[in-house]
């Protein structure tokens, strides 16, 4: 598991509103003893490996998220986004918050990022399945896509051997589901996951905590499911809408 590309993924959603800042601190101390719980992994193999057999899903996702200020006080962010995807290689997500709106699409050919407040819209060819496509962007673009270990978890790009820590945090209800409670120590960061109990082990409530930074920033997000949405080819191709500028998206080695 990236937790460092899973908090990334999460604050991708904030959009262009500040980030959370990083304040000095010396690195965190790693837990005494070993203190993970072979069960509590075994839950998230369980649960990526039900993520791999959806072939096809709508998440629509509602973010809070700390920035710090430079005297320690917090401010929170919203943010929200809709994710709809088809294996191997279709996907579709909106961002949005009060700050920016942007779109990401992907038709198995091309993938298009769109602003539609500025009416900008950069193309560019890809093919390759969604957890190559959610990579790519990041690394050639530095563009994140909002969740994207939904497409990544249960396969070898999200191991499980760099945790630290894992436990099992009881059960809560997350809406009207009932949820399995795990929490989780990487690195700098803890991260806690809700997982629906039964045969459908979705996550529903992500929250990950930065101890790298001595404020302890926190992002919170909700997580709401389709299983099996009904999409037609339109759903993941862009129509240029009138007045609309093509414009070069730049690869992050060439800025």
């Amino acid at each position: 598991m990236n937790t460092g590309r899973l908090a990334a993924s999460v604050l991708a959603l904030v959009l262009t509103a500040p980030v959370i800042a990083q304040t000095a601190s010396a690195p965190a101390a790693p837990p005494a003893g070993n203190a993970v719980d072979p069960a509590s992994i075994q839950a998230l193999k369980d649960m990526g490996a039900y993520l791999q057999t959806l072939d096809r899903f709508r998440t629509s996702t509602s973010l809070t998220a700390e920035r710090v200020l430079s005297d320690g006080q917090k401010l929170m962010h919203t943010a929200s986004a809709t994710v709809e995807a088809a294996r191997p290689s279709k996907l579709r997500a909106r961002m949005w918050s009060a700050r920016s709106e942007r779109e990401i699409l992907y038709d198995g050919k091309t993938v298009t990022l769109y602003a539609p407040a500025q009416k900008y819209y950069s193309t560019v060819e890809f093919s390759g399945p969604n957890s190559v496509l959610v990579d790519q962007l990041e690394v050639q673009y530095g563009v994140e896509v909002p969740m994207s270990d939904l497409f990544t978890w249960g396969t070898p790009a999200a191991p499980v051997d760099k945790i630290e820590s894992a436990m099992n945090a009881g059960q809560d209800i997350i809406g009207n589901s009932l949820c399995d409670h795990y929490a989780f120590r990487q690195g700098d960061f803890d991260w806690q996951i809700w997982i629906a109990t039964g045969g459908k082990p979705l996550p529903l409530k992500l929250v990950i905590t930065n101890r790298g930074d001595d404020a302890r920033p926190q992002s919170i997000s909700l997580i709401e499911w389709k299983v099996d949405p009904s999409f037609n080819e339109a759903t993941f191709k862009f129509k240029p809408p009138k007045g609309a500028t093509r414009i070069e998206i730049v690869p992050v080695k060439a800025r």
